[in-house]
């Protein structure tokens, strides 16, 4: 795709008619919608004017295109504003609008022109059961595509819980030996975005940092960015003070579902599951999420959770938070022994004893002491 460049002499127009000012507010949001500094905007936007912009060749193997779905449903950058600005998508089987030969072609001189430098996206599981007969693509194997284009990246990124760790490809009994990126490619550093879908902003601050910046975001130990994955959604969900409270739904459709209480006790995967869903909504549109339309958390981004456990099964708490783990308001009480009793019938009999000599001492006073006047409405003394 053609970089964009400077025009006239202060460069105030860019290529195709986009105002300078236009495209750095664009640059700008972009960092902000994923938490990234005003700066990185601004580096944004000088990198593509010098035709900097990364090459991003996109991978799909065993999967929905769902996560492509998601990411064709931003504004913030929309879609267009991202692969024509920001990156140059160079190659992406669904939006690609080559086939056959020419989409191979467009493949290679993609990856010949920026060797070393592109952007890798992997969506979708790579089936690994031998015999070759799974996902092939212009007479490839996934895993032969993937070992290919994956050995001349600058960075690899996994998009979707099928790319990061099999997802609903790699289910029991997993008949195509369905693995993630990951594990396909040991020894790679490979940036997982799990979800299903991911949310489209968390792949979006993975690449704008790398573009920006040059670097990848801090991972956890699964490879996921701890902008995104650092917090179980139970940590920050909206219904989280229904749970304080003790306020739960006990079946979908009563009157604790109506009030929007926490979903914990219907099967909720929150306390067990790291993403940002509650707070980065789906498509810009308040709500949608799972918790947001009343249905509990599936922990889609978890392995040991996601398609493996019973939807509606409960899971503990992990990494508990406060309140979850303050002392109950009403501390249990301990069986009363007999010296215990003795004793405070002691302690009891010598209060209720020296409040009778104190109240008897203040009678007898108030009886040896004279009266004081008191002043009548009229000013008048009262005797």
């Amino acid at each position: 795709m053609r970089a964009m460049r400077g025009g006239g002499a202060d460069g105030a127009r860019m290529t195709g008619g986009v105002e300078r000012r236009d495209f750095l507010k664009v640059c700008t949001m972009a960092a902000a919608a994923v938490g990234l500094p005003a700066s990185a905007g601004v580096r944004m936007a000088r990198a593509a004017e010098k035709g900097l912009k990364p090459s991003v060749i996109w991978l799909h193997f065993q999967e929905c295109t769902g996560c492509s779905e998601s990411l064709l449903r931003t504004s913030h950058p929309s879609l267009a504003r991202l692969i024509l600005d920001l990156v140059s998508l160079d190659y992406h089987e669904t939006l690609l609008a080559a086939a056959g030969v020419q989409a191979e072609d467009a493949l290679h001189q993609a990856m010949d022109a920026n060797d070393g430098k592109y952007v890798c996206v992997i969506e979708g599981a790579i089936p690994t059961r031998e015999g070759g007969v799974f996902c092939k693509i212009a007479d490839r194997t996934a895993l032969e595509i993937v070992d290919e284009v994956a050995a001349r990246a600058g960075a690899i990124v996994a998009i979707g819980s099928c790319a990061s760790w099999g997802g609903i490809p790699s289910a029991d009994p997993n008949p195509t030996g369905a693995r993630g990126a990951p594990q396909v490619l040991e020894g790679r550093t490979v940036v997982t975005i799990p979800g299903c879908p991911a949310n489209p902003y968390n792949f979006l601050g993975t690449v704008l940092q790398y573009v920006a910046l040059g670097s990848l975001p801090a991972l956890d130990e699964q490879g996921r960015p701890l902008f995104a994955y650092g917090r179980t959604i139970h940590e920050h969900c909206p219904r989280r003070a229904h749970f304080d409270a003790g306020r739960f739904v006990l079946e979908f459709g009563d009157e604790g579902h109506r009030q929007g209480w926490c979903l914990y006790r219907t099967g909720c995967k929150g306390p067990q599951t790291r993403a940002n869903c509650s707070t980065q909504h789906f498509g810009e549109e308040p709500g949608a999420w799972p918790i947001g339309i009343g249905h509990p958390c599936v922990g889609c981004t978890e392995q040991r959770i996601a398609f493996r456990v019973p939807m509606h099964d409960t899971v503990p708490i992990d990494r508990p938070t406060p309140p979850d783990f303050y002392p109950p308001i009403e501390a249990g009480g301990g069986g009363a022994t007999a010296i215990g009793a003795g004793v405070a019938g002691l302690v009891l009999g010598a209060a209720a004893g020296a409040g009778a000599m104190a109240a008897r001492r203040l009678s007898d006073a108030e009886r040896s002491t004279p009266a004081e006047p008191t002043r009548a409405k009229d000013g008048g003394e009262e005797p």
